[in-house]
């Protein structure tokens, strides 16, 4: 008997669990994707391209808010849950709902669900979104081409444009931003590898992204969204921890899942984080993965012209994820505003339109901070309207990419950036270097300009 079925997710795991496990498999029909967390998903198709002879018409992907009707209207079997960062009470409330409907809920197991790569691969995932993975990811490649090696990384997907042609990504140059018309989420993730030199693929089907990536790498770096586990079984998993929300590396799915498998367990923002918090989140490793290594790190924070924020009314502009589905009220930006002395913080609120309004809302925990939020052309453009009519001498903006890029800014802005830096050993370069096979002979530089 095949089992009708409905696979919840935010356009990313969700697609990699239905062609790793349900596409091609004759036990089951997929009857629709449900979508949250990110905005514009819903109402969009699986394309038949993608999800295989099966499913000519390919499969629509609905609003989470359907699901009820949709397990009823479909007589649904099993529903599987396929998304991250979310607290494990709220996956359970959410079973519970399907449950009563008259379905199965289940989650696919991790290590199932892992792609084996030709290469050895390196994973960079924590235990919450915002913990520090693209500055950590940028260390780690750092480290592996000083040895010489060839570095690839693959990032979690972000599929939110046309599926079709996001099959499999590949990024070495900002001209490639614009033909894959990137998002302002997309290019946060990208731009500081490219600027780095170092190649990056993602997509939709990550069999087919493994086959092209390990074609030109001798490592593959797996950088990791929000909390998510890896798609690919890693020679090594480094697991990021974050002190400033000691005790979500217990609370939050799959995060706690991540933790238990860690081979390294970073404790990052050790700088800035209390230290019995610091010391509340090696306790939690120490107790639910002994056999991690524990590395402490800084997340050095630098402003380009600190003077410049003195005496000033600033309007400080953050990371979109780590502030909503992340859950921290804000980031490096408003620390910098504060350390160098700005006369005053300005509350975006007030001067907030359209989706920009409408995140507020939805995440009220967020403080005196603008999330730079780009999933669509249209809520780009609400950003820069939001930033224009808010009432500031000096915008600061702590993006991973060079938000002027994108935005026109007619007031005058200051970036902060951040940096992995090592407090004490073992150093990552030691823990990684441990780990990873360096290959003997003649390996091809990977840097022209290094001689």
């Amino acid at each position: 008997m095949i089992e009708n079925v409905i696979i919840m997710g935010a356009a990313g795991r969700d697609f990699h669990n239905f062609n790793v496990y349900f596409r091609g498999n004759p036990r089951y029909r997929v009857v629709a994707f449900t979508a949250a967390q990110i905005p514009d998903i819903a109402g969009r198709m699986y394309p038949p391209e993608l999800a295989g002879s099966e499913y000519p018409q390919g499969i629509p992907i609905h609003s989470e808010e359907r699901l009820v009707d949709l397990i009823h209207r479909h007589r649904v079997d099993l529903v599987v849950f396929s998304y991250s960062d979310i607290p494990h009470t709220e996956v359970m409330h959410k079973a519970s709902r399907v449950m009563a409907a008259g379905a199965d809920f289940i989650l696919l197991g991790a290590s199932y669900t892992m792609l084996a790569a030709e290469k050895p691969v390196v994973a960079v995932c924590a235990v919450r979104t915002g913990c520090g993975k693209s500055p950590t990811t940028r260390k780690v490649c750092e480290i592996l081409r000083q040895q010489r090696l060839r570095v690839v990384v693959v990032r979690h997907p972000m599929p939110y444009g046309d599926l079709r042609e996001q099959r499999v990504q590949r990024f070495s140059s900002y001209a490639d931003f614009e033909r894959n018309r990137c998002t302002i989420e997309e290019r946060e993730e990208f731009e500081p590898l490219i600027d780095a030199g170092i190649i990056v693929y993602a997509g939709v089907d990550y069999g087919d992204i493994l086959n092209a990536a390990q074609k030109e790498a001798d490592v593959i770096v797996w950088d990791g969204g929000n909390n998510d586990t890896p798609f690919y079984r890693p020679d090594l998993h480094i697991v990021l921890f974050d002190p400033h929300r000691a005790g979500h590396e217990l609370l939050y799915y799959p995060g706690e899942t991540n933790m238990i498998m860690a081979d390294v367990a970073v404790i990052l923002k050790v700088d800035s984080a209390a230290p019995e918090k610091v010391a509340a989140v090696r306790k939690n490793i120490q107790t639910h993965a002994p056999d991690a290594v524990v590395v402490e790190a800084e997340s050095n924070v630098t402003v380009g012209d600190p003077e410049l924020i003195a005496g000033k009314r600033v309007m400080v502009v953050e990371d979109g994820p780590t502030l909503t589905h992340g859950e921290m009220a804000s980031g490096a930006g408003l620390i910098a505003a504060r350390t160098h002395q700005a006369a005053r913080i300005v509350d975006p609120r007030p001067y907030a339109i359209g989706s920009i309004r409408e995140v507020f809302e939805r995440y009220p925990h967020i403080g005196p901070v603008l999330p730079a939020m780009g999933y669509s052309e249209k809520q780009i453009r609400e950003l820069e309207q939001t930033i224009a009519r808010t009432d500031c001498d000096l915008v600061i903006f702590a993006t991973p990419i060079h938000l002027p890029r994108l935005l026109s800014i007619e007031k005058p802005t200051l970036r902060v950036q951040y940096a992995y830096r090592d407090r004490g050993r073992p150093t990552l370069a030691e823990v990684l270097l441990d780990r990873i096979p360096i290959p003997d002979g003649d390996i091809p530089n990977p840097d022209p300009n290094r001689k």
